[in-house]
């Protein structure tokens, strides 16, 4: 399943849940997380209410599984803004670019997509039970690929010796805000007024000030 699904969500038999869940992707895509709302992902689908409470139990469920996919979603964006450049004989040079790559992937899927992307974040029922503290991630959790890859990306500086590996530790919470929060000036705060060749002139500058912290 993609970042967005277009047009209406269509039920195929045995598919609800999935289906539900493109719909309700759909849902967040137009209007954040508050958008989501179980029965109108059923209504969209085709189905009542109460056939879609066979697949999720509740609003926060289903909620949930939107936010894994806009996670993952996020992740890919991250994944292709790495694969868009052309690779490097220096792996040194190599993992810093990669480190930038994927911060411009971040942010251009907050600005392509906030709906979804403020989902991502947002709070959910399931959420409360999750062990998950931003400074370190098991291996078998798919819907936090997009912290695994700037994991990853941080191993590989260390790695080419363009890290310190003193300063790896909780180097992903430092790389991690500074992304964040230059998304939501973007999307909520005074950057979303500046011309698009503007905004992206100030995200090059703020990527290129982050990995230049990183590397020091």
């Amino acid at each position: 399943m993609g970042p967005i699904t277009g047009g209406k969500s269509r039920y195929h038999h045995g598919d609800l849940r999935n289906a539900l869940i493109g719909a309700a992707v759909e849902l967040a895509a137009e209007g954040g997380p508050e958008r989501v709302v179980l029965r109108e992902a059923a209504r969209s689908v085709g189905v009542s209410p109460t056939a879609a409470y066979r697949h999720f139990s509740g609003q926060g469920d289903l909620l949930h599984a939107v936010k894994v996919h806009g996670q993952q979603a996020i992740a890919a964006s991250m994944a292709k803004a790495v694969r868009a450049l052309p690779q490097l004989d220096d792996p040194g040079e190599e993992a810093v670019r990669r480190t930038q790559a994927i911060g411009r992937g971040y942010v251009r899927f907050a600005i392509e997509h906030p709906g979804l992307y403020r989902t991502a974040f947002c709070r959910t029922t399931p959420e409360e039970a999750d062990d998950f503290t931003g400074l370190e991630v098991p291996d078998d959790r798919p819907e936090l690929a997009a912290f695994v890859e700037l994991s990853d990306t941080l191993d590989a500086l260390v790695a080419t010796g363009r890290m310190r590996p003193e300063n790896r530790p909780a180097a992903e919470v430092a790389a991690w805000s500074a992304v964040h929060g230059l998304s939501l000036l973007i999307l909520d705060g005074p950057l979303a007024r500046l011309p698009a060749d503007q905004r992206d002139a100030v995200v090059e500058r703020t990527l290129t000030t982050i990995v230049a912290g990183l590397v020091r």
